[in-house]
């Protein structure tokens, strides 16, 4: 549903709820269909928020320890080189 959707289904709710003075539609009572709506607004907003904070992910690096120095040796090529050009754009 999204954040969007949710804010939606909870501003009609409201609206229906709270601004109409004729709470009677025929068979249909316009206050309890907004609070209902304003409900559903809410569980879908807070299964959103759920859900985009269980998607997150922490990624830890480890870095390497610098050389001592002492130590002015070049380590030896690992047999994979990375070349890197870049061009200008103008």
């Amino acid at each position: 549903m999204g954040i969007g959707g949710s804010i939606l289904l909870i501003v009609v709710g409201a609206i229906l709820t709270f601004g109409l003075d004729d709470t009677d539609l025929g068979p249909f009572n316009l206050d309890t269909i907004g609070w209902i709506l304003q409900l559903a607004g809410l569980v879908g907003l807070l299964l959103t928020l759920y859900f985009w904070n269980s998607r997150r992910r922490t990624v830890v690096r480890e870095v390497p320890p610098p050389p001592p120095a002492g130590n002015t040796a070049i380590p030896p090529a690992t047999g994979e080189e990375v070349i890197e050009q870049r061009r200008r754009r103008y």
